[in-house]
């Protein structure tokens, strides 16, 4: 005989309250990059924007390197063995433009990477314009430096500044480690290609 669920009404408001608590921890850092955005102003949401594509990016090149460059590797060294010549102008011609292809399929994308690094600290410098800007237009209304009017204006241009310099640090190492990736898997490959 199936033995029957006892629910009390203790039981279901505990059992609400701890998926509450566990809803609200995941759903945490939205809430912070929202508090964020509502505290700092609309440059906020450009360079979380900026952060999204730039990791976007950091991964799509840890992909390639790690799964499709060792393919693509193997493939050209194939084609460059099966080759029966590899020591005329013409031979040498067509393994120049084999490491010249995959250096260039090495590098797609560092430019972009290389340009949003640096683009976020640029904007969370014209977020920390426009706070400053809101300091001296209430300084202006006011007639006074009122410590309470200024205070949102600093608040919204130091969000943007830390913000700003917070994902732009994150996207330091990974473009350096791209960069000289590409360098060492292209001399590594012209090392294998031998005349």
């Amino acid at each position: 005989m199936p033995r029957k669920a006892v629910c009390s009404a203790g039981g279901v408001a505990r059992g609400r309250r701890v998926f509450d608590q566990l809803l609200e921890r995941l759903l945490w850092p939205a809430g912070a990059v929202s508090d964020l955005v509502d505290q700092g102003g609309p440059f906020v949401f450009g360079i979380f924007l900026c952060g999204f594509v730039m990791w976007t990016l950091v991964i799509e090149r840890f992909w390639y390197f790690s799964r499709v460059l060792p393919r693509q590797a193997q493939a050209t060294m194939a084609a460059w063995k099966e080759r029966d010549d590899h020591r005329s102008w013409c031979a040498r011609q067509i393994r120049r433009a084999m490491i010249s292809r995959l250096n260039n399929s090495m590098s797609a994308n560092l430019v972009l990477l290389r340009v949003l690094v640096p683009l976020s600290p640029l904007l969370g410098l014209v977020g920390t314009v426009s706070g400053m800007l809101e300091v001296f237009d209430s300084m202006a209304l006011r007639g006074s430096a009122d410590a309470r009017a200024m205070a949102s204006g600093v608040s919204h241009a130091m969000i943007c500044t830390l913000t700003g310099l917070a994902v732009s640090i994150t996207g330091l190492y990974p473009v350096f480690y791209f960069q000289s990736r590409t360098r060492m898997e292209t001399e590594l490959l012209s090392d294998k290609l031998s005349y």
